[in-house]
C-alpha cells in the first residue's frame, strides 16, 4: 500500500482525498475543518484550480483504493508558536507512472508562502513520496519559460532540463532511486 503522509521539516503533505475533494469543491466551509488546517485567503494557489480539483475526484473515483496516492496532495505547513497548521500549497502526480515507470509533477504555492523555500521542501516530499512507492523510475515536470522560480525549484530537487513539451513549456526530468526498505 503507498504511504498517504509525507513528512518534510516544515511540510505535512497529506494524499488527497474524495472526502477532501469534494468538501473542496462544494462545501468549501467544512474543507478547513476536515483538514485540520487554516486556509490562505488566494485558495486555490496558481495552476490548481477547480478544473484540477475535479481531475483528481474524477480519477480517486474512477480508481477506487489503487488510484489514492496518485494524484492531489496538500502541502501543510506544521504548526509553530507563531502560527496554525496551515494549507500553503498543492502539488501531487498526474496518475500513477507509466509502464517505464514514469510519471508526472505539478505543485503550486498560495502567494503569502512564497519565496520561503517551501515550494522546494514540497517538490523534495514529492521526490520522496515517488521512491517510498518503489514504482517510478522517472519524474517529469513542466514549467512555463519565464517562471524562474518554478525552474529553481526543480533545479535543486535534482531535475534537468529536458527541451520542450509540445504545448512550448520547459520540460525538466529527473531519475528518482526506490527508496531503501528497513526489515
Amino acid at each position: 500500500m503507498i504511504p498517504l503522509i509525507t513528512h518534510t521539516p516544515r511540510l505535512l503533505i497529506l494524499a488527497a482525498s474524495r472526502a477532501l475533494l469534494t468538501a473542496e469543491l462544494h462545501k468549501p466551509q467544512y474543507f478547513p475543518v476536515l483538514l485540520g488546517a487554516a486556509l490562505p485567503a488566494d485558495w486555490p494557489p496558481g495552476e490548481y484550480d477547480r478544473e484540477a480539483m475535479h481531475y483528481f475526484l474524477d480519477q480517486l473515483t474512477a480508481g477506487g483504493r489503487t488510484a489514492a496516492g496518485w494524484y492531489g496532495w496538500y502541502a501543510l505547513r506544521k504548526a509553530t508558536d507563531d502560527t496554525p497548521r496551515t494549507l500553503i500549497g498543492a502539488g501531487g502526480f498526474m496518475g500513477p507512472p507509466d509502464a517505464e515507470g514514469s510519471t508526472e509533477i505539478g505543485y503550486s504555492i498560495a502567494a503569502d508562502w512564497r519565496q520561503q523555500g517551501l515550494a522546494t521542501e514540497l517538490v523534495a516530499g514529492l521526490v520522496q513520496q515517488a521512491a517510498a512507492t518503489g514504482m517510478v523510475r522517472q519524474l517529469v515536470a513542466h514549467t512555463d519559460a519565464d517562471n524562474l522560480a518554478s525552474q529553481q525549484v526543480l533545479l535543486r530537487n535534482g531535475f534537468e532540463p529536458a527541451g520542450h513539451a509540445p504545448d512550448g513549456r520547459l520540460r525538466f526530468e529527473r531519475a528518482v532511486e526506490p527508496a531503501e526498505t528497513t526489515a
